[in-house]
């Protein structure tokens, strides 16, 4: 099948490319290259730099005849987004609502919504939370994806596309930055392999639901080999605090740094893991990758960015 991803030049959006033409899929990338690169794509992708808002995006609906639009694209800053919500709703809703109404003219077969396992839910009351979990985003980002979520639920059920939404955990391993609103692995493995201070918010006990790229990528193969419709998280149901992973990449780097704690940002989370049973039974996946792999992998990523 043809299949487009959006962001497809971006962390994760290019693992899910590779994944797709390992699967023998015909994968076309769209990226406008704020953040992502051409050095994460796989050759065998054809690129296309464009922004997804723009609405010469339909000349290229009409050419290709997508069978699968996987959109991947968006504004991922939680700080952005507290700071200009105008912004994070133009990028993040707007060029979902654009993208769905071209899927739904070109007879597009099926759109894969890549929301947040994180902010959707906010505070959890039940852990894992499993996708029936009440949602309460607290950030705009947080609400952009919940509409996100609700316009590919419109579009199925009035247009008849089939829509899925697929709600990340934590997603860490090789490719991703160590700037801005990145992964707490790819700063450490930064800082640590090149002499920096690691720094933590508050007492590093926090938890999140780290989950490898490879995983991910595997999980939206699967999405469309069994062609799903709804909405399913995607993580290991494993929390994991801030301080474990800081000593798993200091061992994995050889480092000898210490950590150094900062004051605790303000409105953090404390607890954050989903439940995936509803894709496990759906479609038989599971993570693959133990974390602690996961993260030899990616602090060898870093090794080997370093020696370039």
């Amino acid at each position: 099948m043809k299949i487009l991803v959006t962001g497809g030049a971006g962390f994760i959006g290019s693992h899910v490319a590779e994944a797709y033409v390992k699967e023998g899929h015909d994968v076309v990338v769209i990226d406008n290259l704020s953040s992502g690169s051409v050095e994460n794509l796989s050759p065998n992708v054809r690129f296309i730099e464009a922004d997804v808002r723009d609405e010469s995006l339909e000349k290229v609906f009409k050419e290709e005849k997508f069978d699968i639009v996987n959109h991947h694209a968006a504004q991922v800053s939680v700080q952005i987004s507290v700071k200009d919500p105008l912004f994070d709703a133009r990028l993040n809703i707007l060029s979902t609502v654009f993208l769905l109404e071209l899927s739904v003219k070109y007879e597009v077969k099926q759109f894969i919504f890549v929301s947040s396992g994180g902010a959707i839910y906010g505070e959890q009351e039940v852990f894992p939370a499993p996708e029936t979990h009440k949602t309460f985003p607290v950030s705009p980002y947080g609400i952009s994806k919940m509409s996100g979520e609700h316009y590919c639920r419109f579009y199925h059920e009035t247009y008849g596309l089939k829509t899925v939404s697929l709600r990340y955990a934590n997603v860490y391993g090789p490719r991703q930055s160590p700037h801005g609103e990145a992964g707490v692995v790819a700063i450490f493995s930064d800082n640590l392999l090149s002499g920096k201070t690691a720094y933590i918010n508050g007492s590093g006990e926090q938890t999140r639901d780290y989950t490898f790229v490879g995983d991910i990528a595997h999980a939206n193969v699967l999405a469309v080999r069994h062609e799903l419709i709804g909405t399913y998280n995607i993580g290991t149901g494993k929390e994991t605090t801030v301080n474990q992973i800081f000593d798993m990449v200091k061992k994995s780097s050889e480092s000898p740094q210490e950590r150094k704690h900062l004051e605790a940002k303000k409105g953090e989370q404390m607890r954050s893991v989903i439940d995936t049973m509803l894709l496990k039974n759906k479609t038989n996946w599971k993570p693959e990758t133990d974390i602690k792999d996961g993260i030899t992998k990616t602090v060898e990523f870093f090794k080997n960015k370093s020696r370039k």
